[in-house]
C-alpha cells in the first residue's frame, strides 16, 4: 500500500486521514487544514483501502466548499475515482430524491422553487384567498408556510398526489401553496430535506438500500448542521456506522438557522482528534482569538498554536468619533498599500450591514477601490432571474413559473386577455405546450407569440449540442433582453448579464471533462448564492462577519466594537447566555480570518441603532492585556459604561464566577472606581497605593520605593482581584 502521500500531513492530520472505522469526531480549529485532512482521508479510502467511490458520501456546507473539495480530490485519485456524492446536504437530498421521489407519486424531473418562485406562488395564493398583498405580507405569508411545514405532518396531508381535502382545509394557506406546488411538481427548499426524511422514515427498503450503499460518510462543518441535517446523516450512517464529522463549535454562528454547537460537542464518538496547529495566522493574532473564545462554556477546549513568526502586534484603536475611527482605518489601509499590500488582501468586517455606510463614504473620499461582498444576491437580481427563466423553460417546457416570468420579458404585449385564453385552453395543464400546440387558434395567433415559441423551440433543439454559456448568450440576444437594456442605457444590468455568462463559463471550467448538462446547471444553481460564484477582484472587501465565514485575508479590520453593536444587543436580550456565546463565536470567527495583521476599532458617540451612547465592547475587556496594543485615550467613564451596560443586557451572565471571569486577573479589566488609599497593581511597576487623582481616568500612584507615577486607570487593577 502506497501511503507516501500522507507525508504532507502533520501527525494529527495523518491520524484523522487514516481513522476510517467507527464514529470519528475531528475538532478542527480555524486555519488548521481540515479540508486537507478530509481530502486526504477520501484519497486514503480510495487509493489505499480500495473503497469504491460510489460508496462514499462527503458532505460540505456550501457549494463553493463542495467544488473545492471535488477539485482537490480529483488531483489525488485516478480519473473517475470520485463521484457526485461530494456535495452539500441539500445537493445530496436532491440527488436522493431524483431516484426515490417516485415513491410519493412525483416525477424524477421535479422542479425546485427558489425565493422568487416562492414569492410568485405566494402572491397567487393570496389573490385566491382574498388576502391583501404587499411585499411585507408576502414575506409574512411565506414565513407562515415555513412554520406550518416545520410543525405539521404536511406531506401526508397536502403534498401526496390524490389526497382529498375538506372544503375547510382547502381555504388554508398551506393547502393553496401545496396545490400550486403539486401543479408544477415543484419542491421548495424546506421540502428538499423534509421529503428525504419522509422517504427514509416510511420506506424501509429505500432506507436500508442507501445505508448499505454508503459505507463511509464524511461531514464537513458539522457544527453548522441543524436538527434535520443530523437526522438525515444519522439515519444514513446507521448501516455501517462509519461516520466521520469535522467541525469547530467555536465557529458555530448559525444558531438562527437551527445550528447548535451542543450537537457537535455532545456527539457520541468512538474517537476524538483535535487539529490545533494553525497555518493561517500569526501567534499574536491567535493569542487574542484564544483569549476571547476561552470565555465560552459550550465548546471543546483547545488553544490554537502556530509555528509562524510572531508578526505584527494586534492593534486596538479608540476614536473620539466615528469619523476619527474610520479615518484611522483608511490611514492604516493607505500605509498597507504603500508597503506593498494589494487591495484584495484587505477586509473590513462589521456585525451589521448598516455599519458599512461610514466606511464606504470614507473609502470613496480617499479614492480607495472597494466592493461590498454580498449585499443583494447576484442571482436574486431581476435581470438574472429573467435570464435563468429562459434557461429553465428550455430545460422544462412544462415549467409554468418560468413561462410566466419570461413570456413578457422583454414586453411582447401579450396581455391578460391573451394569458387568460391560454390558461383556458391549457385546462389546468402546462402553459407553454398549450401555446406551442395552438398557435393558429384565434387570440393566440399573434406574431410575438409565434416568435417566442420559435425562440424556445430553437433553443430546445440546440441545448444538447451547445455549451450552456453559449446557449444562454444566444437566448439573451435573440429574446431582446440585452437589446432592451442597451436601449435603456442600463449599463449596470448589462454588466450583470455579462457576469452571469462569465459565471457559467467558470462553472463549466470547474467541471472540466465531466459531463455537464443544462439540467445539472439549473439544479445546482438553485442552491447557490452570489458569493459562491463571484471571482475575487482587486478591491478592498467590505462584509458582515457572517459573510466572512470560510474566507481569509492577510489584513483584517473589525470595526464598530461597541457594546450593544458587537455583541449585538438584540441577540443577547433575546437569547441571554446562548446569545452572548454566539456573539463571542462571531468575534472569534472574525479574528481568525486574519493572516498577518489584525486591527480592532471602536469609537465614542451616539448609535442610532441601539439608541444609546457607545461604550467599548466587552470583548475588548476579555483580551489579555499583554497580547495587544491600544491607540487612543479611553476615559475611564467609558469602561464604567461598558460594565453598566453589560449588567443591563445580561445581568445573570456577569454576577461573578464561572467561565466568564476565568481570566479576570490577566485580561484588560478596566477598573474605574479607584479611591485614594486603594491598593493597586501595575504590570510593570508592581504594587502601589492610590494617593490622588490628576484628571478623569488618571491616578497618582505611589509604588514601592516611594516613586509617584501618573497612571491611566486602564493599566491598574485592585490588589484583591484574582490572578
Amino acid at each position: 500500500m502506497d501511503t507516501g502521500f500522507l507525508k504532507d500531513l502533520n501527525s494529527r492530520q495523518r491520524e484523522a486521514a487514516t481513522a476510517t472505522e467507527g464514529r470519528i469526531r475531528v475538532i478542527a480549529g480555524a486555519g488548521t487544514g481540515k479540508t486537507k485532512a478530509l481530502t486526504y482521508r477520501y484519497a486514503y479510502l480510495v487509493n489505499v483501502l480500495g473503497i469504491d467511490p460510489a460508496d462514499i458520501l462527503c458532505l460540505t456546507f456550501t457549494n463553493k466548499a463542495a467544488a473545492e473539495m471535488r477539485q482537490r480530490i480529483a488531483a489525488m485519485v485516478h480519473s473517475g475515482d470520485y463521484n457526485d456524492f461530494v456535495c452539500t446536504i441539500d445537493g445530496f437530498c436532491v440527488k436522493f430524491l431524483r431516484q426515490e421521489i417516485y415513491r410519493l407519486g412525483f416525477p424524477k424531473s421535479f422542479g425546485i422553487l427558489d425565493e422568487e418562485d416562492a414569492k410568485a406562488v405566494a402572491k397567487q395564493c393570496m389573490d385566491q384567498l382574498g388576502i391583501k398583498r404587499t411585499e411585507k405580507t408576502v414575506k409574512h405569508f411565506l414565513d407562515g408556510i415555513a412554520v406550518d411545514k416545520a410543525l405539521d405532518d404536511y406531506i401526508d396531508t397536502y403534498m401526496l398526489p390524490g389526497r382529498t381535502l375538506s372544503d375547510g382545509m382547502k381555504k388554508g394557506n398551506l393547502a393553496c401553496f401545496a396545490a400550486a406546488q403539486l401543479k408544477n411538481w415543484a419542491l421548495d427548499f424546506d421540502d428538499i430535506e423534509n421529503f428525504t426524511r419522509y422517504i427514509l422514515d416510511h420506506f424501509s427498503d429505500a432506507r436500508e438500500a442507501w445505508q448499505q450503499r454508503l459505507n463511509y460518510i464524511m461531514v464537513d462543518e458539522a457544527q453548522d448542521c441543524n436538527a434535520d441535517n443530523w437526522d438525515i446523516i444519522e439515519k444514513l450512517a446507521a448501516g455501517h456506522g462509519n461516520l466521520f464529522v469535522v467541525g469547530d463549535p467555536d465557529q458555530c454562528i448559525y444558531e438562527w438557522r437551527g445550528a447548535r454547537p451542543s450537537r457537535f460537542v455532545e456527539f457520541a464518538s468512538d474517537k476524538d482528534i483535535i487539529l490545533d496547529e494553525n497555518y493561517r495566522s500569526t501567534p499574536n493574532i491567535l493569542d487574542v482569538a484564544n483569549s476571547v473564545i476561552a470565555h465560552n462554556t459550550m465548546r471543546y477546549p483547545k488553544d490554537l498554536f502556530t509555528r509562524q513568526a510572531e508578526g505584527r502586534a494586534v492593534i486596538h484603536f479608540h476614536g473620539k468619533t466615528e469619523q476619527e475611527e474610520i479615518g484611522w482605518v483608511t490611514d492604516r489601509i493607505k500605509e498597507l498599500l504603500a508597503e506593498g499590500a494589494r487591495p484584495r488582501d484587505i477586509a473590513i468586517l462589521y456585525r451589521s450591514t448598516y455599519q458599512s455606510r461610514a466606511v464606504e463614504q470614507a473609502l470613496l473620499k480617499a479614492q480607495l477601490k472597494y466592493t461590498i461582498w454580498g449585499g443583494t444576491r447576484f442571482f436574486e437580481r431581476k435581470e438574472i432571474k429573467d435570464a435563468l427563466g429562459y434557461l429553465r423553460l428550455v430545460n422544462n417546457p412544462a415549467d409554468d413559473l418560468a413561462f410566466n416570468r419570461v413570456i413578457n420579458e422583454p414586453s411582447r404585449k401579450l396581455g391578460r386577455a391573451f394569458l387568460a385564453l391560454l390558461a383556458d385552453i391549457a385546462g389546468g395543464g402546462a402553459l407553454y405546450p398549450a401555446l406551442r400546440d395552438n398557435l393558429t387558434v384565434k387570440g393566440l395567433d399573434k406574431p410575438a407569440a409565434q416568435e417566442f415559441v420559435h425562440l424556445i423551440e430553437e433553443a430546445i433543439a440546440a441545448k444538447g449540442e451547445m455549451r450552456v454559456s453559449d446557449l444562454l448568450d444566444r437566448l439573451l440576444d435573440k429574446s431582446g433582453l440585452k437589446r432592451e437594456l442597451r436601449e435603456d442605457q442600463d449599463e449596470d444590468r448589462l454588466e450583470n448579464l455579462d457576469e452571469l455568462i462569465q459565471s457559467v463559463r467558470n462553472y463549466e471550467k470547474a467541471y472540466r471533462e465531466d459531463a455537464f448538462t443544462l439540467s445539472d446547471y439549473l439544479q445546482d444553481i438553485a442552491l447557490y448564492t452570489e458569493p459562491d460564484l463571484r471571482k475575487t477582484d482587486s478591491a478592498i472587501k467590505l462584509m458582515t462577519i457572517h459573510q466572512a465565514k470560510g474566507l481569509e485575508f492577510p489584513y483584517v479590520f473589525i470595526i464598530g466594537l461597541s457594546e450593544g453593536i458587537f455583541p449585538n444587543m438584540r441577540t443577547i436580550r433575546e437569547y441571554k447566555k446562548h446569545g452572548e456565546e454566539e456573539e463571542r463565536r462571531l468575534m472569534y470567527v472574525a479574528m481568525t480570518r486574519a493572516e498577518r495583521a489584525l486591527f480592532l476599532t471602536e469609537s465614542e458617540g451616539f448609535n442610532v441603532s441601539t439608541k444609546m451612547d457607545k461604550y467599548p465592547s466587552r470583548f475588548l475587556t476579555e483580551i489579555r492585556r499583554n497580547t495587544f496594543v491600544t491607540e487612543g485615550f479611553i476615559p475611564d467613564w467609558l469602561w464604567k459604561g461598558t460594565r453598566n451596560l453589560m449588567h443591563v443586557l445580561d445581568e445573570e451572565t456577569f454576577t461573578g464566577g464561572g467561565a466568564t471571569d476565568r481570566f479576570a486577573g490577566e485580561r484588560a479589566v478596566y477598573q474605574g472606581d479607584f479611591q485614594v488609599g486603594d491598593a493597586v497593581v501595575h504590570e510593570i511597576f508592581g504594587e502601589g497605593v492610590v494617593v490622588g487623582t490628576d484628571r478623569e481616568g488618571t491616578f497618582q500612584v505611589r509604588f514601592s520605593g516611594g516613586a509617584v507615577r501618573h497612571i491611566r486607570s486602564s493599566f491598574l487593577r485592585l490588589q484583591d482581584l484574582p490572578d
